[in-house]
């Protein structure tokens, strides 16, 4: 069976941790990589034993799935050119800087019939996994995803940097539409909001409150949920889940007991792409579609409409 051709746009952060995870798997040849810098696009190439171009678009006619690591500024353009010429995409979130240009991509995908996944790495993450199978109905939730300043990814404000990974999460746990949204922020180092927090109500009553940093001075990535069978916490960092499930004992009395949930270790990164690599294959709908990254974005679209009024009114 001829295996599939990888390439990888962007020879970055992410970019070089794909190749490194393509590499390992058999059904996959990285047959060539792209960079801007075609110094960065050359050693790649030496290492993997594949052809380099500076311009994404030579690409095209060596390749049959990509993964696209750039600025979210490019990814319209880029993941646009590949899913037009038939190939299969894996991009990195969020999927455009708007929430029309992420729609004109899944459109595009779905057009043309490609396999079109979102890189929301916290889906693969273990303790997510296994929370999964546990969770049922949340009430509440609280997520804090706090980072010290980098200059990569503020192209984009934090919500769509860092924020979206957890309004993903929420978009696959909580089963209802989002009623109403209340937020602020600030823009702190970067031309675009650094810090944000956000109070989202959905349909079913259920309520989160998010707040995403990337001028905080510790790391913090947590994600609590309580509902009526219990509470679970989630440190996605430490890849760690804490259960606890409510239970009637013998003498009528209501305790909180730990749930003893199985959390199977394994790499986020290898996962997202075998999943990739297997949709590819099996031409089957991906883990986290474009459709599904969509709903995070929405999401996202609408704090930064709420975040932007507070703004106007402080002008």
């Amino acid at each position: 069976m001829a295996k599939i051709r990888i390439g990888v746009v962007g020879i970055g952060h992410l970019g070089t941790y794909h190749l490194q995870k393509f590499r390992m798997m058999d059904p996959c040849a990285i047959a060539a990589v792209s960079d801007s810098d075609g110094a960065k696009a050359a050693k790649a190439a030496a290492e993997y034993g594949c052809a380099a171009f500076e311009d994404y678009r030579d690409l095209i006619p060596h390749v049959d799935a990509v993964s696209i690591a750039v600025p979210t500024a490019a990814h319209p353009e880029v993941a646009g050119a590949f899913l037009a010429a038939g190939i299969d995409v894996f991009l990195e979130k969020p999927l455009a800087p708007t929430l029309a240009e992420a729609q004109a991509l899944v459109a595009l995908a779905e057009a043309n019939g490609r396999i079109f996944q979102a890189g929301f790495i916290e889906r693969f993450n273990p303790a997510i996994v296994a929370l999964k199978s546990l969770l049922k109905a949340p009430l509440f939730v609280e997520a804090h995803r706090l980072h010290p300043f980098f200059e990569r990814g503020t192209d984009v404000d934090v919500i769509l940097d860092l924020m979206i990974h957890d309004l993903d999460i929420l978009a696959w746990f909580v089963p209802a539409p989002l009623a109403h949204v209340e937020a602020v922020g600030v823009r702190v180092l970067s031309e675009n909001v650094d810090i944000a927090n956000a109070r989202l109500t959905f349909e079913n009553g259920c309520v989160a409150n998010v707040t995403a940093s990337r001028v905080t001075g510790k790391t913090l990535q947590k994600i609590r949920f309580f509902g009526l069978e219990g509470y679970h916490a989630v440190d996605f960092a430490q890849r760690e889940l804490v259960s606890l499930k409510r239970v009637r004992q013998a003498d009528g009395k209501i305790d909180i007991v730990d749930n003893r949930a199985d959390v199977v270790p394994q790499d986020p990164l290898e996962a997202e792409i075998r999943a990739f690599v297997e949709a590819v294959l099996r031409r089957t709908p991906p883990p986290v579609t474009g459709r599904d990254a969509l709903a995070a974005q929405e999401m996202a679209g609408l704090i930064g409409e709420r975040i932007q009024a507070v703004e106007a009114r402080w002008a």
